[in-house]
């Protein structure tokens, strides 16, 4: 495991996001230096020749890290994330240990660093993560399933299945999400979510969901908003993200043509995340 570092403007935070957001064989870990005006950047890679490649473009410095520790070293970074008072993300299981004795009212979700997308800090991922406690809460009691497009970790499945849903479907094209998604599964001991290898854009829907989740690239999204409409339930919600804010025009009228019904997009930073019902 390699890692490519740099120091940058906190004014920049938005744009290293951007460019490596949910690139392949990468993890991004943004860190606030004291002071509140500069960053550090890491981007973990599998290969040497990736984080030399992002050197050769940007600088900044590469360094080896032991295979066994690299995980633990970005996720001691990341603070948890606590989404409107219901659900907190844990990044070890040493910190969900903790928060579940300090908050024994709230769930705890544990959700390792890993080379999947998806610890929650990212602004598409937080959130879908808002917003899906606000549909939990919304359900009052009422029994829900749930498919997730593009699950990474499995973040928003396993999210979803401690929230209440009763069946879950979660699918990636990367074969190492899945296996990530279901390792997240088991650290939680969560039951139920069935993770399973899926490319979006030969997927054929088959049965409907009270709520769809797809945080995935806006140019698979926004030719997959038809068959997301169809395998939403008549009056089920879509929850879509991934979006650039000058990408959501296209991705609205995509959605709006296939027979969705959206409520206002939340911008935050240079992402937006969209709502809508079917």
């Amino acid at each position: 495991m390699f890692i490519w570092s740099k120091l940058s403007s906190t004014k920049w935070e938005d744009a290293w996001e951007e460019r490596f957001h949910a690139a392949a064989n990468t993890n991004l870990v943004i860190s606030l230096l004291p002071g509140g005006k500069r960053i550090r950047v890491d981007v973990y890679c599998h290969r040497k020749e990736n984080a030399l490649a992002i050197q050769k473009q940007f600088g900044g410095s590469v360094r080896e890290l032991k295979k066994e520790n690299w995980a633990a070293l970005s996720a001691k970074s990341l603070k948890p994330i606590h989404v409107r008072g219901r659900l907190i993300i844990a990044h070890t299981a040493e910190m969900a240990e903790q928060l579940r004795r300090e908050h024994p009212d709230m769930q705890v979700l544990c959700i390792p660093g890993e080379m999947a997308f998806g610890t929650g800090e990212h602004a598409t991922t937080s959130t879908c993560l808002r917003l899906l406690v606000d549909f939990a809460k919304n359900r009052n009691a009422l029994p829900w399933d749930v498919l997730d497009l593009g699950c990474g970790t499995g973040i928003l499945a396993l999210a979803a299945k401690i929230l209440g849903a009763c069946k879950i479907d979660a699918c990636d094209f990367d074969p190492a999400a899945i296996t990530i998604s279901k390792r997240n599964a088991q650290l939680n001991k969560v039951r139920g979510p069935r993770f399973f290898r899926q490319d979006v854009l030969t997927w054929k829907p088959a049965r409907r969901y009270d709520l769809v989740l797809a945080n995935i690239f806006h140019d698979v999204l926004t030719v997959s908003l038809e068959k997301i409409a169809q395998a939403t339930a008549p009056g089920g919600t879509v929850i879509m993200s991934g979006i650039l804010k000058e990408q959501l025009p296209a991705c609205l009228d995509a959605g709006k043509k296939a027979g969705i019904r959206f409520d206002p997009p939340i911008i935050k930073g240079k992402w937006a995340t969209a709502q809508g019902r079917v």
